[in-house]
Parts: structure tokens; C-alpha cells; sequence
């Protein structure tokens, strides 16, 4: 049976093909595409990927791999737990594409929803953790704690190079700080943390911070305060790894002087999924805040004086600090974040603390019954897990129990167990976990008197004070019905590509289908612990190699990681592969990155994270590499080249004709390639980068292949390389290489990986290739209609674009005044999301129409673009004041178009509906007007006061109004 997945995922019909073709003065899209992709590079022999097979057929296929998983139920721990996803957020959320299909928030305008439900996150953190600024979101929990020692480093301005770690970290969390260490020569040195203050004392010169595991990975809960404060004593930064649920019944780090406390929010909601995606944080004091990583919401006004979210401070820094950036992070976790919140919403303080309690009582009742039984509590306190001796030999045997009970149990070594309860533990489970355990140490005849064993009394004066958590939003919607509400309230604010095209440049904002979104909640899936047993994880290995073999045939590579859960991950990989290939041949000195200046931000921020040193090359005025200006820097660093960094096609929109010239140039001074593959959606079924000159590439699975952007994140960001590097791919424990891990888990975000396979499967190499020369029809039509009135800034060699094209807005600026933000934000008022603003140059937008879009939608948006030139040569011939006028104005919210004071020298009208065949029928309401970002940046608020502050406040305004009674009557006596 033939797919007919390809024709619904690709936009245009085949009469719309012929009618843009026509535009183009075409007969053929083949036609098109030999005159857009160099001939020297293009390549459209038929991939190694099996054909496509109908959505049905697809999901059959997926769901007999899914049965090869076992469900196992899980007591392994180590910083992964199994939840309950409530039913409504998984509805009203995970599954609703007006939550997953929407881009960073980077308008703000239309993102308040978003916005505000990551502000309530941001203030989830600060509570729980006890330190007043947190960022919203970071990728996994190893990774927030390698920015933190990052952050740490920086603070102390690169003087003190050493890092005293606690050898209780989790084992995956001491593997990415090895990784991301060595290239910066920070120094690691493990150790208890009841020793650190004595350490400190000796290396106290050369220490810049202290990391601690509030729960050590055996599961104590370890007396940190010591070693915190004997950090702060020795002018050192400390670091605090925590659990989230645990914070709810035990002392705030912050409280107990952590500067940085860093964890995942995984446990609040959001699946295992074989290791991710989940959202970890970062909390920091008020000193380290202006060096906190990743992206942070902040609230400001419009400029009518309304409260609004943005974001803060951090915002893409990397396109202004380029490889002095503080972080290389662009996608973040913002779904899963979003997630965690509504998770912590909905329960409410009352609720996460019953869950906490609930926990912890079962594993003291498991404590006491184990130890009843003649196992050893290695713990002498604890939150949700025990690390246990067992007699000699039984281990095995108690592992085989437990297994038939259909638990996995953790093993650290010969005759030691550990055992984590999550909220998902009943206290019938509780009981059949005994079991398994007295069935392996051969006294099942004690069980019923084990069970019958009393824990041990807990005084709940020693818990943490119940006085976190009192803002409205965590004590609101506790109820289904008003959660509901609540998640449609956000979602209606915000614009989503279910509402309508999202036209970013390198952002590739595709249809995300709902065949491939599907599986990712299947339990197979969804439920699998990342450590697991690899007999239990057969389906989703099998799954993992179809998409690596079938990345490596669209890319001309011969091995992939999926390891990397981001595109900044994945560029960090590929230099660390680059840097281990040029050691492992007596090469190390290389370290010379040349990198073009239109590069993405994220470049330059990874090569100075891998130790590197970032030479730019220039442009040419057509936007390709300088060639001559390679060669200058080329002779320049002659013997130290370790790469250079392109995107390809490049970031100005169009193949460079060069790129073979220029790949040969670096190989013969004795360094690698490395293809920013960020514009990958242009070149499947069309190019092969690893064939024309490429060492290396990092893929978006976010962009190209379908994952959807989620608000901002998740993202998955493979690491596909040439065979002479494959051995220096991130490594794991539970892989056969075990340096240079990147992420927590082995595969990173695995459980959206099957959104990829079931895009790849449904597609076939046909479609695949269809989609890229339709994206590339689609681009080269919306420039051709635009370019009467919008200069097209860069083409290629035949006068043609790629899958994107940059408009030049600069000359309407100067003939009008119109800016390229007062053209962003009026297109809200047309229903529509800007393209990217002001990158890779300044007051440009760079337009991407991708193949999921219909004729009928890229021509609403080409008519609503030229309405917006009309607009702006009517402001400049006078029609209308500068600083009055429906663009500077924009966007119009329903409060100012029914406010009777409404003086605009233009209709309300012409301000909600610019254009009939733009705005007709599809009219979306931006929830508030333009936000001063200038405002929000010099008044920083990053989360919402307690309920108490509102009191205080409260309390304040009336103790000043009785003064001011009481003074106005001593006046009148007088």
C-alpha cells in the first residue's frame, strides 16, 4: 500500500505547485532545484531508507517494537522516578498542540501564556529551593550542574580552577563534569562532603566552588551545612544538587547556604521516557544572577503601563557575546517545565507535601520490615531510598525475587542493593517488594511479622516549615475543572502553529503530525527507567538504530549519537570528537576554530567551551565565506587549525558554491569540518554533507525531522560524523565507550525519538526528498512575491534562494521610519508570528516558509506583508504621525480598540483587521500590547513575591493611613 502521509504532511497540491512554478517562470521543480543546489554538490540518488508506509502501518510497525520493551517497574533511582502525569495536563497539554507546536518565546506579545506558566515555574524553584532567582529550565540534572561549576569558575574570573565534588553525585552527574571539565582545565577533586571543610582549608586558594548531592546517590540525606558554610568562609561559591519533592519536607538549600542549587523537575509530572526529555533548574543568590545561564522570564510593563512577561537578561546572548557567552544553551525545556508547574499547580502545597510524606513514610516502613528480615540500612537518614547489605550470595537471588514481583532493583555491588519509592509505590507494593526481598534471602516465613514491624517515629517539628509555596497560582486549580480552564486560558494567549504559519528563518517551524506525536505516551515508552536492564529495553534500542542508520543515509556520515538532547549539545559533541581526533594523533595543540561571521550564536559559545579559540572569517558582500580572508587566517594559524564551523546552506539563505573549495582548504591545513546542520530541512534527499567535505555535523530532530519546538525546547541534537571519528562519539556508562558523556542518559531525550522514526517511516526517501524541493519552492516563491517591495538581501549564483530568503527592511526604515520590530509586532495583528528578527543581520527578517505550508497560507502572509509596506509609505508621506500610526502602535489588544479615549488618527477597524484576506475568520487577539523591554531589564522580576509580602505590604499601606488619619486630626485640633 503506497503512504499517503507524504501528501498530507507536504502543503502545496500539485495545482499549487504548478501556480508558484509559473511565478517562477519554471516548468519543474527540478528545474528549480539544479538552479538553487550547486551541481558539484548535488546528489539525488535514492537514500538507504525503507520505503514509506501509511500512518496505520507505521504505527503497527512502532508499536511491535514497543512491545519488544518491558515494563518494568522501577525502585533504581539514581535521580530518575516514576510519576502520575494527571490526566488533565496530559490532555490539555502534552497533547494539545496549541502547547507543543509553539516556538521560544522570543514574541512575547504572543506568548504571555507560556510566559507566565515558566514565571510560575521560575517561582516553584525559588520556593523550594529558598535562593531568589531561577532560570526557566535547563536540559537534564548532570548538565545544570556543569553549568553551575561553569558559573562558579566565571565568578571567580577564571583565578581558581578547582572544584571539590562530592563522590556522592550521581555516577552520570561526575561523568558530564569530567567532560565538560577538561577542556576548561578545571580541576575535580572527589570527596566526602564531611570532608570538604577540611580540603577547604588546605586548597582553599585555588577553589572556586563545592558541589554537593543533598541526597547522596545511596540515598542519604547528608548534613551539607557544614560544607556549605565553610565554602562561603573560603570565599568559594556552593553548589547543591536537590531533589524537588524532597525540598518539600527538608530544609531549603538556600536556607542552609547554597549560592547554586541545581536538580530536575522530572518527578512533578513528567514520564522517565528512557532518560528524558525532562526539565532540570537552576537556582542562584542574587550576586550570581547576572552569570545564571539559559533563559529567564521576567515581568515588565507595555507601553501603556500593563504587566507582561518577557524575557530577561540572558536572552540569546550568544548572537551578542559570541564565544564569551556564559552558555551555549538555545533550546531549553520549556514544555516539560511548563509540565512540572501545572503538575505542581494542581496539587497544590497541601498535595506535593502529602506526596512527600507519603514517600518517605513508605520507605521507612520498607526500612524497618528490611531490616526486620536481616538486611542491613546502610542509611542513617533518609527521604525515598535505602542502600542495603545483604547476606553473601543472596543478591542475585533477591534481584531474580523482585523481578518476578516486577520490580527492577538497583545493584552497587556484590552484596548491596538500593531501593527508591516514588509517588507511583502503594503500600501493597511496599509489601510485595518485602516479599521479593525474603523470597531472595530464604525466610519468606518472616514477611507477615517484617510487614508488622513499626517504623520509626518521625517528629514532623523537624520537617521544613509549611510557609513556601503561598502564591496564588500553586493554590488555585486543584480541581479538573479549573485546571482545565486555566491550561485553555494560557493556550488561547499565546500563538501556536495550530493557529497559523510560523515563518522563522533556520527555526523550521514544520507540521509536527499527530501519528508521530502519538507514541511518546505509550507506556513501552513513556515508562522506561534509563538505566533499566537491556534485555527490558530491546524495542527501543532497535528504534534508536533505525533512526542513527537512517540519519547516517540522509546525511552521508557513518555513525550518529543521539546522545545529545539539544543542538547546542550536539555542537559541543562534534568539537569534543574533533579535539579527541587531533590528540589521539600527537596533535592536541590545534585549537583554532575559524568560524564565518554569520554564524549562529551558539558556535562560537560551544568551540570556547571545548577549549577552543575562535578565529572569525568574513563574509563577502554576497554573504558567502571570503575565501581570501580563509586563506589569510589559514596561513595565519598555520599548525593550529583545529576546524572551521559553517552552516551550511548558510545562515544568509542560499548554497554557497564554494563549499567544496572550502572544506578542501581546511582539510589541507590539517583540520576538520564541522556543517552546522541547523539548515538541514534544505539539503535531505538533495546533498549530502558528509559526502562533499564534512568531518561532522549536529541535526536538529527539532527542526528537520519533526520533534516540535515545544515553547522552546524539548530538542534533540544528534552528532553525526565521517568513520575516523566514530570512536570519538559521547560515551556512557552503559555504553560500550564510557568517556566524554554529554548527557544524564545514554540517548538522551529518547522518549521523542519516536516522533522522528514515525516521520522518517511514513515519509520514505520519495517524500523525504519531495519535502526538501518543496520547502525550497515555497521560499523561492514567497521571495519572488515579496521582492517588489523588500529587497531580497543575499541570492545565490542564479538569482535564486534556498528553503529561507532574507528581506532587507533597512530602506523602508529610512524612507519611512518604520522599524523591523514595528513590522513584527503589526503582523500579530494579522494573525501571524514574525520571522527572525535582526539575524544574521541587524534590521532584516529571514523568512522560512517550510513544506508544510499551504499556497493559501504563504499568500496570506505575502498579503499581509505588503499591506504592512502600504501602511508604512502612508506614514511616510505623512498620512499619519510617526509616533501614531497603526505599526508603531501595533499590536492592538481588545482593551485598547473598546477604550472610549481611543484618539488614533486611524479606524478601529483598519487596527483589528488590517487586511480582509489576512485577518477575516482566523482574527487572533495578542493579549497584551508592545512590551518595554528596557523597563523589565532595569526593574528585574524573575518570580511572584509569596502571599505574605502582599500582606506585608498591605499591613504597610494601612499603618500609613492611620498616620495620615491621625495627622490630619491633630491638624484640624490644632
Amino acid at each position: 500500500m503506497n503512504s499517503d502521509f507524504p501528501a498530507r504532511h507536504i502543503g502545496p497540491a500539485s495545482g499549487d505547485v504548478n501556480t508558484m512554478l509559473n511565478a517562477l517562470s519554471l516548468s519543474s521543480v527540478d528545474d528549480l532545484l539544479s538552479e538553487v543546489v550547486p551541481v558539484s554538490i548535488l546528489d539525488t540518488g535514492k537514500m538507504n531508507i525503507p520505503d514509506a508506509m501509511t500512518e496505520q502501518e507505521a504505527l503497527q510497525a512502532l508499536q511491535h517494537l514497543a512491545e519488544q520493551n518491558q515494563v518494568v517497574r522501577t525502585l533504581l533511582g539514581q535521580g530518575y522516578s516514576d510519576c502520575y502525569t494527571p490526566s488533565v495536563i496530559r490532555r490539555c497539554v502534552l497533547e494539545n498542540p496549541g502547547w507543543y507546536t509553539a516556538y521560544t518565546p522570543y514574541q512575547p506579545e504572543i506568548a504571555q501564556g507560556r510566559l507566565e506558566v515558566l514565571f510560575n515555574f521560575q517561582t516553584l524553584i525559588t520556593e523550594l529551593t529558598g535562593l531568589p532567582i531561577a532560570n526557566a529550565s535547563l536540559l537534564d540534572e548532570a548538565t545544570a550542574a556543569a553549568e553551575a561549576v561553569a558559573l562558579a569558575h566565571r565568578f571567580a574570573r577564571g583565578k581558581k580552577n578547582t572544584v571539590l565534588v562530592d563522590e556522592g553525585c550521581h555516577p552520570q552527574t561526575l561523568a558530564v563534569l569530567r567532560t565538560r571539565a577538561e577542556p576548561l582545565n578545571i580541576q575535580l577533586h572527589l570527596c566526602t562532603v564531611a570532608d570538604m571543610a577540611s580540603r577547604l582549608e588546605s586548597d582553599a586558594a585555588d577553589v572556586c566552588t563545592v558541589v554537593t548531592q543533598y541526597l547522596h546517590t545511596n540515598g542519604e540525606l547528608q548534613t551539607i551545612q557544614p560544607a556549605l558554610e565553610a565554602a562561603k568562609a573560603n570565599k568559594a561559591l556552593a553548589i547543591v544538587i536537590a531533589d524537588p519533592l524532597a525540598m518539600m519536607v527538608h530544609e531549603a538549600p538556600g536556607k542552609l547556604g547554597a549560592d547554586i542549587v541545581v536538580g530536575s523537575a522530572q518527578r512533578f509530572g513528567v514520564p522517565m521516557g528512557f532518560g528524558g526529555p525532562h526539565a532540570a533548574f537552576m537556582a542562584c543568590s542574587d550576586a550570581c544572577k547576572r552569570n545564571i545561564p539559559g533563559r529567564l522570564v521576567g515581568q515588565s510593563i507595555t507601553t501603556k503601563g500593563e504587566p507582561a512577561y518577557r524575557l530577561a537578561l540572558q536572552t540569546r546572548e550568544q548572537h551578542i557575546r559570541r564565544d564569551k557567552a556564559t552558555s551555549n544553551i538555545c533550546t531549553a525545556q520549556a514544555l516539560l517545565a511548563i509540565v512540572a508547574t501545572l503538575y505542581a499547580c494542581y496539587h497544590g502545597p497541601t498535595g506535593l507535601r502529602n506526596i512527600a510524606t507519603s514517600v518517605r513514610a513508605k520507605t521507612d516502613q520498607l526500612a524497618a520490615s528490611l531490616s526486620a528480615l536481616g538486611a542491613s540500612v546502610n542509611n542513617t537518614n533518609w527521604f525515598d531510598s535505602l542502600n542495603l547489605t545483604v547476606p553473601d550470595g543472596d543478591e542475585a537471588k533477591i534481584q531474580k525475587a523482585l523481578l518476578a514481583e516486577n520490580f527492577n532493583v538497583r545493584v552497587f555491588d556484590d552484596n548491596t542493593l538500593g531501593v527508591s519509592i516514588d509517588e507511583t509505590i502503594s503500600d501493597a507494593d511496599v509489601q510485595r517488594i518485602v516479599t521479593g526481598f525474603a523470597k531472595g534471602m530464604g525466610c519468606e516465613e518472616d514477611i507477615d511479622k517484617a510487614l508488622k514491624v513499626m517504623p520509626r517515629t518521625r517528629d514532623a517539628a523537624d520537617d521544613r516549615d509549611m510557609n513556601f509555596l503561598s502564591q496564588m497560582c500553586f493554590n488555585s486549580y486543584h480541581s479538573e475543572t479549573e485546571m482545565m480552564r486555566y491550561c485553555r486560558r494560557m493556550a488561547d494567549k499565546d500563538l501556536a502553529l495550530d493557529r497559523a504559519m510560523i515563518p522563522l528563518g533556520s527555526c523550521t517551524m514544520k507540521l509536527n503530525a499527530a501519528s508521530e506525536m502519538m507514541p511518546i505516551l505509550w507506556p513501552e515508552f513513556s515508562r522506561m527507567h534509563p538505566f533499566a536492564p537491556a534485555d527490558q529495553t530491546v524495542g527501543y534500542r532497535a528504534m534508536i538504530d533505525d533512526v542513527e542508520r537512517w540519519l547516517c543515509a540522509c546525511t552521508g556520515y557513518d555513525a550518529v549519537s543521539l546522545q545529545p538532547n539539544a543542538g547546542s549539545q550536539g555542537e559541543y559533541a562534534g568539537l569534543l570528537a574533533i579535539s579527541a581526533y587531533h590528540e589521539s594523533r600527537g596533535e592536541g595543540h590545534r585549537n583554532v576554530c575559524l568560524i564565518p561571521a554569520s554564524a549562529h550564536g551558539t558556535n562560537p559559545a560551544s568551540a570556547q567551551m571545548v577549549g577552543m579559540n575562535v578565529v572569525v572569517v568574513a563574509c563577502d558582500d554576497s554573504g558567502n565565506v571570503d575565501l581570501a580572508d580563509l586563506d589569510e587566517k589559514i596561513a595565519e594559524h598555520e599548525g593550529n587549525v583545529a576546524a572551521i564551523m559553517i552552516t551550511y546552506p548558510s545562515t544568509h539563505g542560499v548554497f554557497e558554491t564554494d563549499v567544496r573549495t572550502v572544506c578542501e582548504r581546511v582539510h589541507a591545513a590539517g583540520g576538520q569540518v564541522y556543517i552546522d546542520g541547523a539548515n538541514m530541512n534544505a539539503m535531505v534527499g538533495v546533498a549530502l554533507p558528509g559526502k562533499f567535505g564534512g568531518d561532522v555535523s549536529h541535526l536538529n530532530l527539532h527542526k528537520t525531522f519533526c520533534i516540535p519546538h515545544g515553547g522552546g525546547g524539548p530538542g534533540v541534537g544528534p552528532v553525526a560524523v565521517g568513520q575516523h571519528l566514530a570512536k570519538f562519539l559521547p560515551g556512557h556508562d552503559l555504553l560500550e565507550r564510557k568517556v566524554g558523556t554529554v548527557s544524564a542518559a545514554p540517548y538522551g531525550s529518547a522518549m521523542i525519538l519516536p516522533i522522528t522514526w514515525m516521520y522518517i517511516r511514513m515519509m520514505g526517501p520519495d517524500g523525504l526528498m519531495s519535502a526538501t524541493k518543496t520547502a525550497i519552492l515555497n521560499a523561492n516563491y514567497m521571495a519572488k512575491r515579496l521582492e517588489s517591495v523588500f529587497p531580497i538581501l543575499y541570492r545565490g549564483e542564479n538569482n535564486r534562494v534556498a528553503h529561507e530568503c532574507i528581506i532587507d527592511t533597512r530602506v523602508l526604515k529610512e524612507e519611512t521610519g518604520i522599524t523591523v520590530d514595528d513590522i513584527a509586532k503589526r503582523l500579530m495583528d494579522h494573525g501571524f508570528h514574525a520571522p527572525t528578527m535582526s539575524f544574521p543581520v541587524s534590521g532584516t527578517l529571514m523568512i522560512e516558509p517550510t513544506e508544510s505550508e499551504s499556497l493559501a497560507e504563504i499568500d496570506r502572509f505575502c498579503d499581509a506583508m505588503l499591506s504592512i509596506y502600504e501602511e508604512a509609505i502612508r506614514v511616510g508621506q505623512g498620512e499619519w504621525p510617526a509616533d501614531n500610526n497603526p505599526l508603531v502602535n501595533a499590536p492592538h489588544t481588545v482593551d485598547a480598540l473598546i477604550s472610549e479615549d481611543w484618539s488614533a488618527p486611524y479606524s478601529r477597524q483598519l487596527a483589528a483587521y488590517p487586511n480582509a484576506s489576512t485577518t477575516l475568520g482566523v482574527k487572533y487577539w495578542p493579549p497584551v500590547g508592545r512590551v518595554d523591554h528596557v523597563y523589565g531589564d532595569k526593574n528585574l522580576i524573575c518570580s511572584c513575591p509569596p502571599l505574605t509580602d502582599y500582606m506585608a505590604v498591605t499591613a504597610s499601606n494601612d499603618d500609613n493611613v492611620t498616620k495620615s488619619n491621625k495627622q490630619e486630626s491633630a491638624a484640624l485640633d490644632a
